[in-house]
């Protein structure tokens, strides 16, 4: 059965997350480094790994697998869950998928060595309310397809 796994720290598309589980009757595992306040049912697992670094990333990474959704903002997470077989979105819909994922890797690195230089600020435009509901509909066809496997 589908699970969906959710890089929770710094998501923003947590309640239609949430929405979407209850709807399908689905387990999502909300993985964070703190305590969320969010009200939960009983198929939602809300999971609080250590400090570590990527504690998240790797309880997240050892549990998802083929026909299971993972929703993160983490370019790196997204590599590992691909490749463990699942299904994998960023915060605003759009899908990581084998023919994007390398190009998605390369721009993360080369943004990195221009921040390192100062040559870029590293900001990013603000999550808008078309993000949230290009997800909301990118999350619902990513568990229709899942449920036709």
């Amino acid at each position: 059965m589908t699970e969906i796994y959710v890089d929770a720290d710094a998501c923003p598309v947590k309640e239609e997350a949430l929405k979407v589980a209850y709807r399908h009757d689905l387990v999502l595992h909300l993985v964070s480094n703190q305590w969320l306040r969010l009200e939960v049912g009983e198929r939602i697992n809300k999971v609080v790994v250590g400090d570590g670094f990527d504690a998240a990333d790797d309880w997240i990474a050892e549990r998802a697998g083929k026909g299971d959704i993972c929703i993160t903002g983490d370019i790196q997470l997204a590599a590992r869950c691909l490749e463990a077989g699942a299904q994998v979105m960023g915060h605003n819909g759009r899908p990581f998928s084998e023919e994007n994922i390398g190009m998605a890797l390369a721009m993360r690195e080369l943004k990195s060595q221009l921040r390192d230089m100062g040559e870029d600020r590293g900001f990013n435009a603000s999550f808008s309310g078309k993000d949230r509901s290009r997800f909301l509909s990118a999350l619902e066809a990513a568990v229709q397809q899942a449920n036709r496997r």
